[in-house]
């Protein structure tokens, strides 16, 4: 019998706490929203699956010494794996309906309102008992509205890492229900005649253009706000790989091998976090129900600044676009098109949306460096 019990006692069975099995309920959960419903499975994927295994019984894969420990210790606390993606990004970006369109910008900042709206809604939890965010992880958690994973991610590790796991389900499941949840918004603040607005066609932009471009915003943050150039530098570097022509291999190294490797890692060490002492709190839920407010700001707030600009250009701009603004590349720029294709079937306005969409991600970086400013 000794034996017997000397065995089941080296069993992960043996030892296995309801919260454990909870928070693997999660991350089949997440498995099963990216292989069946395709909801971000890039990412929900690797965080489904780094659920599992971080929240396995004396497999120690999130302890000292442990494999995932490792990878959150060298890619997320040091802050490289946002970076990197941030410069895949960059390198898969294309900047010309921006450039041809510069007004764009208004809306990526308008769309940012979610994020600080957010931040005060985070430290106005703090009246109802359970809740206790300090002004950093109120950062942390505002950022989601920016609908910017890695800048989520890259945030919430040098404010608030013990939310960092919840901090990034939150954003990428909003990210990935940018389908669902932001057409209601999009119909709701629109009339059906501005929806079925035509823009006209963007200018052709010079190649020199689109060089100069990621090199002025980069001096910019530089002058005017430094602690953003981790992200924006980074972002800016993967564009000039793109534009400049004389490093495609680089470029498209960026673009797939590096971005792809690191998006694995990132999303394992990201499930790292998802453990049942850290995750299955009453913290988590605000973080939730505050995400999804900060998106549907975002969202609204953006259109708002679109319906205005609608009526000082003499209704040139379709109103949709301004939904576009936060930074779910190109997703929100998609679900633009569509709606805009419901209201009327000659209307394409993917083009007239990538301007915003674009924006919006220097938007949300340039918004997490001035959180990083006042309060890291």
């Amino acid at each position: 019998m000794d034996k017997l019990s000397v065995l089941w006692e080296s069993t992960a069975l043996a030892h296995f706490q309801p919260g454990q099995l909870v928070m693997m309920a999660v991350g089949l959960l997440l498995l099963y929203l990216a292989i069946v419903k395709k909801f971000e499975p890039l990412l929900l994927i690797p965080i489904g699956f780094g659920a599992l295994l971080t929240n396995i019984p004396l497999a120690g894969f999130s302890e000292p010494g442990g494999l995932l420990y490792f990878i959150y210790e060298v890619g997320i606390d040091t802050g490289v794996f946002p970076l990197l993606i941030f410069m895949g990004v960059g390198a898969m970006t294309d900047f010309g309906a921006l450039i041809a369109n510069p007004r764009m910008l208004l809306l990526g900042a308008a769309a940012q309102f979610g994020i600080f709206a957010t931040l005060f809604g985070a430290i106005a939890l703090n009246l109802i008992p359970g809740f206790d965010f300090s002004l950093q992880d109120a950062s942390a958690i505002a950022i989601i509205g920016g609908a910017d994973g890695p800048t989520a991610i890259f945030l919430a590790s040098k404010l608030a890492p013990e939310l960092l796991g919840a901090i990034a389900v939150a954003a990428y499941s909003y990210m990935a229900l940018v389908p669902i949840i932001q057409p209601p918004i999009m119909k709701a603040l629109t009339t059906p005649e501005e929806r079925k607005i035509e823009m006209a066609q963007l200018r052709p932009v010079s190649t020199r253009e689109k060089i100069l471009f990621p090199l002025a915003v980069l001096l910019l943050t530089i002058l005017f706000l430094p602690s953003a150039t981790p992200l924006v530098g980074m972002f800016c570097f993967g564009n000039l790989m793109r534009e400049c022509g004389v490093v495609e291999r680089l470029s498209k190294t960026a673009q797939n091998e590096l971005i792809n490797i690191v998006t694995i890692f990132l999303g394992l060490s990201v499930g790292s976090k998802l453990s049942s002492d850290k995750f299955l709190t009453v913290e988590t839920l605000g973080i939730l129900a505050l995400g999804a407010a900060a998106f549907a700001i975002g969202t609204a707030t953006g259109l708002l600044m679109a319906k205005l600009m609608s009526r000082l250009s003499g209704g040139k701009i379709n109103p949709l676009i301004g939904a576009a603004g936060v930074s779910a590349v190109p997703m929100a720029a998609r679900v633009v098109n569509k709606v805009g294709l419901q209201a009327n079937p000659h209307n394409f306005l993917l083009m007239h949306a990538m301007g915003p969409n674009v924006a919006g991600v220097l938007g949300s970086a340039v918004a997490a460096g001035v959180l990083l400013a006042l309060v890291g």
